[in-house]
């Protein structure tokens, strides 16, 4: 088992803390092996940003995504630059707040990641947990406990509660997706 992860969008929308959990949940708490890295512009707002996370049951040779199994685009931009670069079964979700995917490409999944976060949860900043939340339940890459450990150790102190509630209603949003 091998899985290629790319999660892009801009600076400030949280993708590199949500590779970093992922790749967290795997390795010290799903006793996987994984790579995450990651790629932003100058910017630390508002320019592209992506980290890379590749998770195997075995040890990772290479630490860049190749060819992504899937791919959460937080922007536009992300969207039109990545989604060429997916398996033609790979999972493709993208936050409908800021993401337009194109009329003929069947399969990608809408969701308005952005404004469950900010109108559900009170926060535009924990949208990164709501898009995790929904990957980690229609991929299965590692388990929602693994996840949630993660989460605990690695946000900010003070914010653990709200950042697993935000993980919780992107799992409740994955499951009336399958």
């Amino acid at each position: 088992m091998m899985k290629q992860i790319r999660l892009a969008g801009r600076g400030g929308q949280g993708q590199i803390l949500a590779g970093i959990v992922l790749a967290e949940a795997a390795v010290a708490f799903d006793g996987l092996h994984a790579t995450q890295s990651q790629s932003y512009g100058p910017e630390s707002r508002g320019g592209a940003s992506r980290a890379e996370v590749v998770i195997s049951d075995s040890p990772v040779d290479y630490p860049k995504v190749t060819e992504a199994d899937c791919l959460l685009c937080m922007s536009q931009e992300a969207y039109d630059t990545y989604r060429k670069e997916v398996t033609d079964d790979g999972l493709v979700l993208v936050d409908s707040t800021f993401v337009e995917p194109d009329v003929e490409d069947e399969g990608v999944i809408q969701e308005p990641i952005t404004s469950v976060a900010e109108n559900e949860l009170g926060r535009a900043i924990v949208a990164n947990m709501v898009a995790l939340g929904i990957l980690v339940q229609l991929t299965e890459v590692v388990s929602v406990e693994a996840a949630r450990q993660a989460i605990v150790h690695r946000v900010p102190s003070g914010t653990e509660e709200l950042n697993v509630r935000a993980f919780e209603k992107g799992l409740s949003m994955g499951e009336k997706t399958q």
